[in-house]
């Protein structure tokens, strides 16, 4: 018996009462924190449930979480037109207009992508209010798909990398040069909703917590080295750095276009894969995308099948576990599940000269081509803006400028001191012998074992605190596999896989060749499927307005 329905007192009543009965036992649910995009557009469908609906669901779950009750302060603007927009979606399917799959479906941007009608930031206090004259191109695609942008939000500034003291081996100086994980002069302090005493990762902790919290159905994160893969684990959500290549740089702030790219952080598999195929396509604007000529797809949820697993030949990559006893007993766990979905699990081991080659190579092209390309993307913003890497450091240390990061301004003036000129046979050999040199150690990894994927701990730690209670010390050289993913250009899922006993999430990535998205999707998807792995943050609980009947 619905307790919402009082028990009748006549037989009229009787009879209303017993079909509002039946119509309550027959209604669906659309429970905006399990939901997919496929339930979402489902609700829609029957014309009960509207973008409308969904969009202020979002906006009050912001409202309660984000700069009120726990301050999780992932968001830094919010889009004012969001309903407005979302009226007008509404009003495109009545009249039986429907873009695509992501019609009415709200979602979050990383600060760094440019958006015509809300200021993109980078983080970074030197850039507020600067406004693009056009939208990122994966902005621009799912616009017109019908997606909602909800809000901009926070990241580690300039995508983290950008201006920092990665690679020094000086305690003073990666001890000055220590921002806190998550934060960004522009957007402060962004909180981990599973542990506010942790940080949400980098450089997309905005992201990350933003849907973890449940703020919109998904959200886009850009990756050099780690920065989708990052947060998704931090946050224990599924998150996808795609093959270089397979989705434009052309609109978002640069960090080292050798390794960028931007993809999607979601809450479920089936979203990752659905957001990915309206986004991918040749860019005129983006050389890079040329080599997906022909191998991009535009439906990848068609790969989602469970079985995905049965015969697949997985690698497990040791060499990236033993830091932490709990991450390594989730990791075990989900090897079991491998084993029983029917997948041949076999150890893999790194040769020593990719482990040593990983950090040295990332470190040397990163600040290298950010100090050439920054100033590219600089020249695109209004006149009152820096225009050089050299105009960030001089403002961001100038007192005058107020400057809310220290450890920022310290990381700038770091980046500009070790960055090579493009010209440099020291950037041209790291680039072309270096970066080739683990492209084919890899492969030949894939090929010696006749691997379908790799299967790696994202993190070998979970969430970290933003307040260390170590001095910083600098990487080593299995403190994370992520990078690889960048150095090669392949593709690297993340799906969640369980939780430490003090409820921190841990994922497990699924590394693949070039353009194996269908593949390791279809994985992903099977693991899901097997083990719903992923919980709602303690932080960010459940509120009424979630859930919408009918």
């Amino acid at each position: 018996m619905n307790p919402r329905i009082p028990f009748p007192k006549s037989a009229l009543a009787l009879a209303l009462f017993l079909s509002l009965a039946a119509q309550a036992a027959n209604a669906a649910t659309l429970n905006l924190e399990t939901a997919t995009i496929a339930d979402v557009e489902a609700a829609y469908k029957t014309g009960k449930v509207t973008a409308v609906q969904v969009t202020q669901a979002y906006l009050d779950r912001i409202a309660a979480y984000d700069k009120a009750g726990p301050k999780i302060n992932a968001v830094i603007t919010l889009n004012p037109k969001a309903l407005d927009e979302a009226r007008a979606l509404d009003a495109e399917r009545k009249a039986g207009k429907l873009r695509g799959p992501l019609h009415g479906i709200p979602i979050v941007l990383k600060d760094n992508y440019d958006t015509h009608d809300l200021p993109t930031t980078a983080g970074s206090q030197l850039l507020e209010g600067s406004l693009p004259p056009k939208d990122a191109f994966m902005v621009k695609k799912l616009r017109e798909a019908g997606a909602i942008v909800l809000a901009k939000v926070n990241l580690s500034e300039f995508a983290g990398g950008g201006g920092s003291v990665s690679g020094a081996t000086d305690p003073e100086v990666l001890k000055k040069g220590a921002v806190p994980n998550g934060s960004s002069s522009a957007g402060g302090q962004t909180l981990n909703p599973h542990d506010l005493t942790r940080g949400p990762s980098g450089s997309s902790g905005g992201t990350g917590a933003s849907i973890a919290a449940v703020f919109a159905q998904f959200g886009l994160g850009t990756d050099t080295g780690g920065s989708i893969r990052g947060p998704s684990s931090a946050n224990g959500l599924v998150g996808l750095k795609p093959t270089h290549g397979l989705v434009s740089r052309n609109g978002i702030v640069p960090l080292a276009l050798t390794f960028d790219t931007g993809g999607p952080i979601a809450r479920n598999v089936y979203d990752v894969a659905a957001s990915l195929g309206v986004m991918t396509g040749v860019d005129p604007a983006d050389v890079a995308t040329r080599k997906s000529e022909g191998k991009f797809q535009k439906d990848y949820t068609r790969y989602l099948k469970t079985g995905s697993l049965k015969g697949a030949r997985i690698g497990l990559a040791r060499d990236f576990m033993g830091q932490d006893p709990e991450t390594d007993r989730v990791v075990e766990e989900s090897v079991a599940t491998l084993k029983k979905l029917g997948a041949i699990v076999v150890d893999v081991k790194y040769p020593e000269y990719l482990l040593q080659l990983k950090q040295p190579m990332l470190n040397l092209v990163m600040p290298s081509e950010f100090k050439a390309q920054i100033a590219d993307y600089l020249k695109t913003t209004a006149p009152k803006y820096p225009k050089t890497l050299d105009d960030l450091v001089a403002r961001a240390n100038d007192p005058a400028t107020g400057y809310r990061s220290p450890e920022k301004a310290y990381g700038l003036k770091y980046t500009a001191s070790v960055a090579l000129d493009l010209n440099d046979p020291r950037y041209l050999a790291a680039k072309n012998e270096g970066l080739a040199a683990i492209k084919a150690g890899i492969l030949a990894l894939f090929g010696k074992y006749q691997l379908d994927a790799i299967v790696y701990a994202t993190s070998p730690r979970p969430a970290t605190l933003i307040v260390p209670t170590s001095p910083p010390a600098p990487t080593a050289a299995t403190a994370s596999a992520t990078s690889f993913a960048n150095e090669t250009g392949f593709p690297d899922l993340i799906v969640p896989a369980g939780v430490t006993k003090d409820g921190l999430p841990v994922t497990i990535s699924f590394f693949g060749r070039d353009f194996s998205e269908p593949k390791l999707l279809g994985y992903g998807y099977d693991f899901e499927q097997a083990t719903h792995a992923r919980v709602l943050p303690k932080y960010t609980p459940a509120l009424p307005s979630d859930i919408m009947t009918y």
